[in-house]
């Protein structure tokens, strides 16, 4: 099973490296990640392997949704399934 992660916010160092140690701390694995900076503005997308993950997915998506709020960004972390039915026509 996959989960979609999306970070939003003034760009900063270290934004990428604070996220996927997040993940690693509760095994999940990195599969891939796209990030750009338009204006100052950092946006990341990262696909992420939750079977092997630590605690269940709606307290990860929560301890993220928190560490955003301490950080200035928008961090959001959602199963893959739900991601491509909201973004279905």
């Amino acid at each position: 099973m996959k989960a979609v992660i999306s970070v939003i916010g003034q760009d900063k160092v270290g934004i990428l490296a604070m996220i996927a140690n997040e993940c690693a701390d509760h095994n999940l694995n990195v599969l891939d990640v796209t990030q750009t900076i338009v204006d100052s503005i950092f946006t990341m997308t990262m696909i992420v392997d939750i079977d092997e993950m630590s605690i269940p997915l709606n307290e990860f998506a929560d301890k993220m949704e928190v560490l955003g709020k301490e950080k200035d960004l928008v961090i959001r972390c959602m199963h893959q399934d739900i991601f491509n039915s909201m973004h279905k026509i």
